[in-house]
């Protein structure tokens, strides 16, 4: 049997290389090798390519080397979480190479499995594809997206035996499992290192041939960052924005696996009970997410996309970030609920980007418009000058093409039919004329 050798974070530090490529594991600050990674902020290393979902937080993790201009590229899908980041890519101290979510995991996963690369719907038609090779396969307009692979990946589980072989924590899989086997060099850093058969069989979810060294590190509550407690969390909540989150809650079936994105969908959640059987999913590797808890953090619960802790529903179950991607890509997410800044009259959707400021943050909603079965959009009528928003044409840049079936808004509720947009209800305390007014695309009244 293999056995790994046991190093401290600093040791692990030093095998790192100026100019290499890092891969490091974690959803913002769940999961992440913090400990390893602040050990290589104390270093002389530069001019990193820091492959992530995002840099951390400011200061802290990937925000740390970002700090200390250590970074030369950062290659990720979020990073407008990091007010640093933004503000070093904006002045040109940062390159950024931004990647669907659900692309960086599969391009992770093929980098380990030795594929060059894949062909995705996600961000076709978009201006994340580039100048990327487009092909039409099983009728569908498909990007190719190269496989990623590092010099050296830094990985968080929560045990680990002498053999190498790792347990993750309830949602602490997400890019760990994917990045350990798609770097030269190995390092886990990890709670607790138990005797081999400790951990039984089926309870390993990265084998110990993919790692070379481990690192205990005990996980402290300022290392989550955001994370670290539900109260850190605040919610934008009116009558308005809860009476959109009802009519959308009233789509949604008993049984049906469902995708709530970031803002007003989030109110989605609080008002989804036990008796209407939904089955909510969570980008970052979890199916069955329950209300947030009273109080407590990543120490104590799961964390879903908006980095908020959870609770797990019974027969809940956890999962990596490119399995969770392949659920929404292979058309296994029912339902996605999702803000949007522009809809148009071809049922496209615009979410991620507005002029003038840094495209830093698709995050997984291009995967999720392209891959869910039903796309519904949650979105205030107007922008604050009252300009429409559902419009003839998106100005801004696109998130999916032709994948809206519903948009909710505080005045009304359209849908496409027959590929027609189609005003089927005013909300509460909206009028015929208002919608007319604000409105901007041609659309046809079915009320």
């Amino acid at each position: 049997m293999k056995h790994v050798p046991v190093i401290t974070a600093a040791e692990a530090a030093a095998l790192v290389q100026s100019g290499q490529t890092l891969l490091v594991g974690g959803f913002g600050m769940t999961g992440n090798p913090v400990h390893l990674v602040h050990a290589l902020a104390d270093t002389d290393v530069r001019d990193l390519t820091y492959v992530a979902n995002n840099v951390g937080e400011a200061g802290l993790s990937g925000g740390r080397l970002l700090r200390n201009g250590q970074l030369r590229k950062a290659i990720g899908s979020f990073f407008t979480s990091n007010r640093e980041a933004v503000a070093a890519a904006q002045e040109g101290r940062l390159e950024v190479q931004l990647i669907p979510q659900g692309s960086l995991a599969e391009a992770l996963r093929a980098g380990g499995a030795g594929i060059g690369g894949f062909y995705t719907p996600t961000a076709a038609g978009t201006v994340i594809a580039g100048d990327a090779d487009v092909r039409v396969l099983n009728g569908r307009e498909m990007v190719f997206v190269p496989a990623l692979r590092g010099d050296v990946a830094f990985v968080r589980a929560w045990r680990a035996d002498e053999a190498g072989n790792l347990q993750y924590r309830l949602t602490e899989q997400n890019f760990n499992r994917a990045m350990a086997t798609a770097a030269d060099l190995v390092v886990a850093e990890v709670e607790e290192i138990v005797p081999v058969g400790t951990i039984p069989p089926e309870g390993v979810h990265t084998p110990g041939l993919y790692v070379d060294y481990l690192v205990q590190a005990t996980l402290t509550a300022d290392a989550l960052g955001s994370s670290a407690d539900v109260k850190g969390s605040a919610k934008k909540v009116d009558e308005a924005r809860m009476h959109m989150a009802r009519r959308a809650l009233a789509e949604l079936r008993r049984g049906d696996v469902v995708n709530l994105g970031i803002g007003i969908p989030t109110l989605v959640a609080d008002l989804i009970t036990p008796e209407h059987g939904v089955n909510l999913h969570t980008e970052n590797g979890m199916l069955g997410v329950g209300p947030a808890p009273e109080q407590g953090g990543a120490l104590d619960y799961p964390v879903n996309a908006g980095k908020i802790p959870v609770t797990a529903l019974p027969g809940a179950s956890y999962f990596d970030s490119a399995d969770s991607f392949g659920m929404i890509r292979g058309g296994h997410v029912d339902v996605a609920v999702m803000g949007g800044l522009q809809v148009d009259a071809q049922a496209n959707l615009a979410n991620w980007a507005v002029p003038g400021k840094p495209l830093l943050g698709v995050g997984g909603a291009m995967d999720l418009a392209s891959g869910a079965r039903r796309l519904i959009v949650l979105m205030t009528h107007t922008d604050p000058d009252g300009t429409p928003k559902v419009v003839p044409e998106c100005t801004l840049p696109l998130t999916s093409r032709g994948a809206v079936s519903m948009v909710i808004t505080d005045r009304a509720v359209f849908e496409f039919r027959g590929g027609t947009l189609t005003l089927t209800e005013l909300m509460p305390g909206a009028t015929l004329d208002e919608v007319r007014a604000g409105t901007g695309a041609p659309f046809v009244e079915a009320l």
